[in-house]
């Protein structure tokens, strides 16, 4: 690359949120696998569908910040927290890392707007918006657990939740997107 289009403090955000994305990827394949070892089959593939997405992102960062003239860096991932104790805790533990993920891109966002980098701050513009999809998504899936999970007698709720969620969108619905 000729000239370097992002600041070094960008450069450095930016290369901290691609490590956060390797770790989000890390999380979601362990517990995947958590589920999977538990009889949630279901829930396990739709965590490793998952995973693939935050590689993706990670990805995508990766290419803007060599694209912009930085210098993406590979760090160590760490290790992924201890299992859940059960699918609720799995749902609100993914859910804060969402939310978590959300601080750190709205920082991207808006040390771009500080800087006058119209470019990273169009950049980001995606991942606010996917930010908002996944918290959404967990949201959803957060309510239909607390739906299939109340006793009632006979219930087979959470085995048709872990069924729904092997095909279920990876996608949640914005608000701005639904149509009357």
């Amino acid at each position: 690359m000729a000239s370097k289009r992002i600041s070094d403090q960008m450069e450095k955000l930016l290369n901290k949120q691609m490590t956060r994305e390797a770790y989000q990827a890390q999380v979601y394949l362990a517990y995947g696998s958590w589920a999977e070892v538990n009889s949630f089959a279901g829930i396990g593939a739709f965590l490793y569908k998952h995973m693939h997405e935050e590689r993706e992102h990670m990805f995508k960062l990766l290419k803007y910040i060599n694209d912009r003239g930085g210098t993406a860096k590979i760090e160590a991932i760490k290790e992924a927290p201890a299992n859940p104790k059960d699918i609720g805790d799995c749902l609100k533990k993914l859910l804060q890392h969402e939310i978590d993920n959300s601080k750190a891109i709205n920082d991207i966002v808006n040390l771009a707007h500080e800087e006058k980098d119209w470019a990273t701050f169009n950049f980001g513009q995606w991942f606010v918006e996917e930010q908002i999809e996944e918290e959404t998504l967990f949201n959803s899936i957060i309510d239909k657990y607390n739906l299939a999970s109340t006793e009632i007698e006979g219930n087979t709720s959470l085995y048709e939740m872990d069924r729904d969620l092997t095909t279920a969108s990876q996608e949640g619905d914005l608000p701005r997107e639904e149509t009357i």
